[in-house]
């Protein structure tokens, strides 16, 4: 195995030469273990494991447990957690991913069919030793039982334009086993060529059409496996940048819930003061106890997300990590729509592989019309034999005893029903290749020009989330400004909006970065190092930084007065309320009912209970 390892390894640099130096080869890894038991492997029943209900237990959980703790510290970031960075995750995603060794096989089983289908055309030797007993009774004598060995000893060989011719050592030893007379033993040997050629049908390429096919699926596989590659790092880096987009939306969860609880406090404030209904005190906290159950969602969301991307990436489920959030960016590349299109369709590696197939359909077509030819055969033997009154000839040949022998067979198509059906089929089959490319070529092109048209709209969509950030944050501050003039619902409705805004802006982060990759990918310009980084072209400025988490939360927090959190991720302090207020099994009650107009206040709003101060202006 190891020769035939080092024959495998040796054809896929060679074709990887061919494609360029930026392709990656793949990786020939020895087999897995075989962990399983011999006997259940071919035991007709296997055994299953599925035992009665009586036999299983369920625990019921204490209704009064503490959920949220349990929630934290399913949230809470391991201290031995792995850190993985842009670069970790690439590195893995082309070490362990489980779609990504999938793709080095493929390919490696298309080398090894190559390497299958050149054998055949390379001289190969057999040899077939054959031994027979044989009995015959001569008129008035006893049986005589003879032992016949024959060994013949072979070589074929294929022709480049259709036949192949084959050289035999035929070796003959007789051993009489019964009393007779004369030589008990005769041995003698035989030297046999032998050409078999065709004329007409199956004649010219069409005998390497195996082989032909064979070559051109291996630069196929190899140009899939690139492409493959290319797509593959588009695919990770776009789930990379959707976590940290997660972690945005966490973080700025959490920023929200910080200010709705100092709202809480001032609302509270404002109540005992009079100067405030009791009902906005509740809504404030309605809102409070929503927010916290959207962060744990949120939570909840990016974990699973993160174990969905460590079984992409091969990672143990089980495994402990963290991403640690690096910024990939780029410059946005100046270019038109028709300039896009054009790079595609001349550095596309699967646009390549269409318009190839499509030489495949016709060269299909001229082998089916070869087939509708007459048989035209050629043939020719010649025959050494050994001495025949030598009982021990060995492989002593003696030539006047040669035999020669040649003929032509000519077979007239009269029944070439199924080969004619057989060319329509693949003049059927060659128009629907020509179409198929046809399409591609169209769709690749649509997508090349979206892809150019998707990063302004990505730029334009992030400029835009830019200034709604500014203009809600503005907007907030103003509001804190003038609290004693604005409802805590305004105020509520103010950090929704910021809170989107912000969203929205990580978001439209994410998007730039992705658009600007899979506009390197569609106009086959992406380039990617065996390492699994990305290569950047001349002229490209690539900047991968770790992001600050804290700046932008700090600078935020200081601008509009309010105290930063200590940290990205809440701890269960933090969430809990503030003093006085309810726990979500525990709502506060509402207020008794009381006639509006009785306080003369507006119709369908509540009015202060009895005893508390009406709002003043």
């Amino acid at each position: 195995m190891s020769d035939i390892d080092r024959k495998i390894e040796r054809t896929v640099l060679n074709q990887n030469e061919m494609l360029g130096m930026d392709a990656a080869p793949p990786r020939l890894r020895p087999p897995s273990p075989d962990d399983s038991v011999e006997r259940t492997r071919y035991e007709k029943t296997p055994p299953t494991t599925n035992p009665d209900a009586d036999q299983l237990r369920y625990t019921p959980a204490q209704k009064d447990r503490d959920v949220l703790e349990r929630l934290e510290q399913y949230s809470a970031e391991p201290a031995d957690a792995e850190r993985l960075t842009l670069e970790d995750v690439l590195g893995a995603a082309q070490s362990s991913a489980r779609e990504y060794l999938n793709a080095e096989e493929e390919y490696i089983v298309a080398a090894i069919r190559l390497l299958a289908e050149r054998h055949l055309w390379s001289p190969r030797f057999f040899d077939d030793l054959e031994a027979a007993i044989g009995a015959t009774a001569p008129p008035g004598s006893n049986y005589q039982t003879a032992l016949n060995v024959i060994n013949t000893l072979r070589v074929q060989q294929r022709l480049p334009y259709g036949g192949d011719v084959e050289a035999r050592l035929i070796t003959r030893a007789t051993q009489q086993l019964t009393e007779i007379v004369g030589e008990q033993y005769v041995q003698s040997s035989a030297l046999v060529l032998e050409a078999d050629v065709p004329l007409l049908r199956n004649a010219g390429l069409i005998a390497q059409e195996a082989l032909i096919q064979s070559e051109r699926n291996l630069v196929y596989a190899a140009r899939d496996f690139e492409d493959f590659r290319r797509g593959f790092f588009v695919d990770i880096a776009s789930e990379y940048f959707s976590l940290l987009a997660q972690q945005s939306r966490i973080r700025n969860q959490v920023r929200r819930l910080e200010s709705v609880r100092l709202l809480l406090e001032q609302t509270r404030a404002l109540v005992d003061a009079g100067r405030e209904r009791p009902f906005q005190a509740r809504n404030v906290e309605q809102n409070l106890l929503s927010s916290r159950n959207d962060l744990i969602n949120a939570r909840e969301n990016y974990i699973l997300s993160l174990d969905r991307f460590k079984v992409r990436l091969g990672i143990p489920v089980e495994r402990r990590v963290a991403l640690l959030p690096f910024s990939l960016d780029l410059d946005d590349p100046e270019i038109g729509v028709n300039e896009a299109s054009d790079l595609a369709l001349r550095y596309r590696l699967d646009y390549q592989n269409e318009i190839d197939q499509v030489d495949d359909a016709r060269r299909d077509v001229a082998n089916a019309r070869n087939q509708l030819l007459p048989d035209l055969n050629v043939a020719a033997s010649t025959t050494l034999n050994t001495d025949p009154d030598s009982l021990r000839a060995g492989v002593s040949f003696d030539a006047e005893e040669a035999d020669y022998a040649a003929s032509v067979l000519l077979s007239l198509p009269l029944d070439r029903e199924i080969e004619r059906l057989a060319l329509r089929e693949t003049m059927i089959r060659l128009e629907q290749q020509k179409r198929s490319l046809e399409q591609f070529r169209d769709e690749l092109i649509l997508e090349a020009r979206q892809s150019v048209r998707e990063i302004d709209r990505a730029r334009l969509s992030l400029r835009l989330q830019e200034d709604a950030v500014r203009i809600n944050e503005l907007r907030l501050e103003e509001i804190r400004i003038k609290q004693a003039e604005v409802d805590p619902q305004t105020r509520l409705d103010a950090e929704n909006e910021l809170l989107d805004s912000r969203n929205e802006r990580d978001e439209a982060v994410r998007d730039l970065r992705i658009a600007i990759l899979r506009f390197l990918e569609r106009t086959g310009q992406l380039r990617v190092e065996p390492s699994g980084r990305l290569k950047p072209l001349p002229g490209m400025e690539l900047r991968l930084l770790p992001i600050d988490e804290l700046s932008d939360v700090a600078a935020d927090e200081k601008a509009q007065g309010d105290p930063s959190p200590s940290s990205v991720e809440p701890t269960p302090a933090e969430l809990e309320p503030p003093a006085g207020t309810p726990e979500i099994e525990d709502p506060v009650p509402p207020p008794p009912a009381e006639d509006d107009g009785a306080a003369g206040g507006p119709p369908g709003r509540d009015v202060p209970p009895d005893g508390a101060q009406p709002r003043t202006e």
